[in-house]
């Protein structure tokens, strides 16, 4: 691990211009590290031209600022690209990190497509954000930090480990959070910021739990239909938070969101307690992390058979195992 870093650090002050990248349809972790990151180098770095630039950006996070504006093509031939929290090129928000002269893929998710030029990869660290602060730990004697980055970082760390309660969460994620914390973060507006719903936010949450369906052995799944988004007036990423909903029912341990989009795909988003869903997943154009993986499907008929497969997976791990609650 020390190696990986040591080769990042190296690399950032080789280059004059740095270009840092995300996965689209960001999540906290995705927002926080490459934000985090962004700060600690403009910080460390004032001569340097540090950017985030993407393509989207998330409604849900608005509260943590904006990314940078676009740049010539011509500016990316002679920068250092850092790809932060993104498994896959596929997923990457910014198609033009491939311009840039050298790569860096910084991620903690299963290393499924190795990519870049450099990878430091950590699939059981919880989140990205948590790599970004033990980056900064191992160098501080020469990397700088504020209260903005710490907020940043551990906005991430919080999101991504679902406020701790992971069982990615360890020993090391609780210093690296309570370093930030020591660095001075008001988690009064934060938590705020995280918690706080509007109105419509509510009557949808009473719409899911009004249309969920349970299988017979315990797969919570809920379709989130055009038709509604429009009618409630969501953002795909408001619409996308369904599957949080579904997380506290007794005696089902996978819960499942389709969120239909506008080019006639549907957006899968996929949870469980103690389940690993990840394999499954892969086969629907997917993959993530053992207990929270995103996949796509075209049809009725494709996220039928996916359900089918959740239930079965669901049906043999209560079989074999006596302590799933």
């Amino acid at each position: 691990m020390k190696d990986e870093m040591k080769i990042i650090l190296d690399k950032i002050e080789e280059y004059n211009r740095i270009i840092l990248f995300r996965h689209f349809r960001p999540d906290g972790d995705a927002v926080g590290s490459t934000k985090g990151l962004r700060e600690i180098l403009r910080l460390t770095y004032p001569e340097k031209e540090i950017l985030l630039i993407n393509d989207d950006q998330s409604d849900y996070l608005q509260f943590l600022g904006g990314e940078d504006e676009p740049i010539p093509d011509e500016a990316y031939a002679d920068a250092l690209g850092i790809v932060l929290d993104t498994a896959t090129p596929d997923r990457i928000s910014n198609k033009k990190f491939a311009l840039c002269r050298e790569l860096i893929k910084f991620d903690h998710h299963i290393n499924v497509n190795a990519y870049g030029n450099y990878a430091w990869v950590e699939e059981e660290k919880s989140s990205t954000c948590e790599m970004v602060v033990e980056f900064y730990l191992a160098f501080r004697d020469r990397l700088k930090i504020n209260s903005a980055a710490a907020t940043y970082l551990y906005t991430g760390m919080v999101t991504d480990s679902g406020r701790f309660r992971f069982r990615s969460v360890s020993g090391d994620t609780m210093r690296c959070a309570g370093a930030l914390l020591d660095v001075g973060i008001d988690t009064d507006i934060l938590y705020a910021h995280l918690y706080l719903q509007d109105f419509s936010d509510l009557k949808f949450k009473a719409e899911v739990y009004k249309k969920m369906k349970i299988t017979e052995n315990g797969v919570a799944y809920f379709y989130v239909t055009e038709a509604m988004q429009k009618k409630l007036n969501l953002t795909s990423e408001q619409a996308s938070a369904a599957v949080s909903y579904l997380d506290s029912i007794k005696g089902s341990l996978i819960w499942i969101a389709f969120i239909e989009n506008g080019d006639g795909s549907t957006r899968v988003r996929l949870r469980s307690r103690f389940v690993t869903i990840n394999k499954l997943a892969e086969k629907y154009r997917g993959g993530g992390h053992d207990c929270a993986s995103g996949a796509t499907v075209y049809n009725r008929k494709e996220a039928n058979a996916l359900i089918k497969e959740a239930d079965a997976i669901l049906k043999e791990y209560k079989e074999t195992h006596e302590d799933w609650l």
